[in-house]
């Protein structure tokens, strides 16, 4: 395989080293949302965990790091526009899925960035390349073609319902999915069976772990042991009506006598938890600002109200965890609402008082079983690991085939 010299600029052969003990893994992603970054994380602490000592996986934000202003600057866009402006993220993602205006726009990015991007393999000498971002496919299997870089390149889709067509290109040697709607995206793309693989999506290390009892849980977190134990997620950021969602459930679930506890994590939104942390409850409430043990307070509790986010969605399902989605982002999460929903492993809502009558409606039924049965059956818990081992098994492949020849 090819790479590139730091020290010169020009190409050079270099193989797969025997055994893999020098391979060097490089992770593409973006931080457009938490979730790539997160399943790149995941992935790196897979490769560790299953080869210690064997690969030197890093992780790029190829946008931010190796293009030039002002396309360096955008993914820093990306927040504050699903948070204050979905009807513009609506009208870009309507525009980008149309295939010519997208490749237009990714040929333009492209000549724009061209002699940055060079530097991400000068940077890192990759002997493979995962992308974990549906923008990365196109422009970096362009640039490896042109460069003469013969580096196997592949994808982990990160969506579950919605698939930019970005995702799929018929020149990446393995294109790993999470759902059978992913799989059939990516064969409509014309990416072979050979190169499809259904593993799941890459998740953190504790939830492909032994988790807790829910009594051990909710000892250990403080909480009730018996009483039903409502999850209301706000994300990284804490945004969306969570506080008005709160209140609706918490005043529901106590004017109907519901024995019920309400926990509260706000992420990194301080005034909404200072907030929620002042008010007064009707029913028991732990109010959270970021934690790194949600899987804890998902196995603790009963259901989950979240917006309809791949990875929460893929923890959830883990934790054998009802989702009540109280919102979406237009097109890349769109289809995770009926995902669920037609898997019967959830309902969507978004309105606080209809959140808080289907809560209710799930407190006093007997569903919750049924659709927490259903979500351990399509929860994978082993998807990084299932998604390493196969990449691992074809950089050894790759290893014998250049010993045998």
């Amino acid at each position: 395989m090819r790479h590139f010299s730091p020290q010169s600029g020009l190409q050079r052969q270099a193989e797969i080293p025997h055994h893999m003990n020098d391979s060097r893994i490089l992770i593409l992603m973006s931080d457009t949302g938490g979730g790539h970054r997160a399943s790149a994380q995941a992935l790196q602490a897979a490769f560790a965990a299953r080869y210690p000592g064997r690969l030197q996986v890093e992780i790029v934000d190829l946008w931010t790091d190796y293009t030039p202003w002002p396309i360096n600057r955008m993914p820093r866009l990306y927040g504050p526009i699903v948070a204050r402006g979905l009807w513009f993220w609506k009208l870009l993602w309507a525009v980008f899925e149309n295939e010519r205006a997208f490749s237009a726009a990714l040929r333009l990015v492209y000549l724009i960035s061209r002699n940055e991007l060079r530097k991400v393999l000068q940077a890192h000498r990759p002997h493979l390349i995962i992308s974990v971002h549906p923008f990365m496919q196109h422009i970096v299997l362009r640039l490896l073609e042109q460069e003469g870089a013969a580096v196997p390149f592949m994808t982990v889709v990160t969506d579950l319902a919605s698939f930019h067509h970005g995702w799929f290109h018929a020149r990446a040697v393995r294109c790993f999915v999470a759902s059978e709607p992913a799989a059939a995206a990516a064969r409509r793309h014309d990416l072979d069976a050979g190169q499809v693989r259904l593993l799941g999506l890459p998740v953190r290390a504790p939830f492909a772990g032994a988790l807790p009892e829910k009594e051990t849980a909710r000892a250990r977190l403080g909480l009730a042991d018996t009483a039903f134990t409502v999850l209301l997620l706000g994300g990284g950021e804490g945004m969306g009506p969570v506080a008005a969602t709160a209140h609706a459930v918490a005043r529901l679930l106590a004017e109907t006598g519901t024995a019920a506890q309400l926990v509260v994590i706000c992420g990194r939104n301080k005034r909404l938890r200072q907030s929620l942390q002042r008010s007064d409850w009707p029913i028991p409430v732990q109010v959270c600002g970021f934690v790194d043990n949600v899987q804890e307070w998902m196995v603790a509790s009963d259901c989950v109200i979240t917006k309809a986010g791949p990875g929460t969605i893929a923890e959830a399902l883990i934790c054998g965890l009802p989702i009540l989605f109280s919102g979406f982002i237009p097109g890349q999460e769109e289809g995770n609402v009926a995902y669920v929903v037609d898997n019967g492993v959830g309902a969507y809502c978004d309105s606080p008082d209809g959140i808080a009558a289907i809560v209710n409606d799930w407190a006093g039924g007997s569903q919750l079983a049924q659709m927490s049965a259903r979500a351990r059956e399509l929860g994978l818990p082993r998807a990084a690991y299932d998604i390493v081992d196969e990449i691992v098994e074809f950089m050894d492949g790759e290893c014998a085939d250049t010993t045998d020849s």
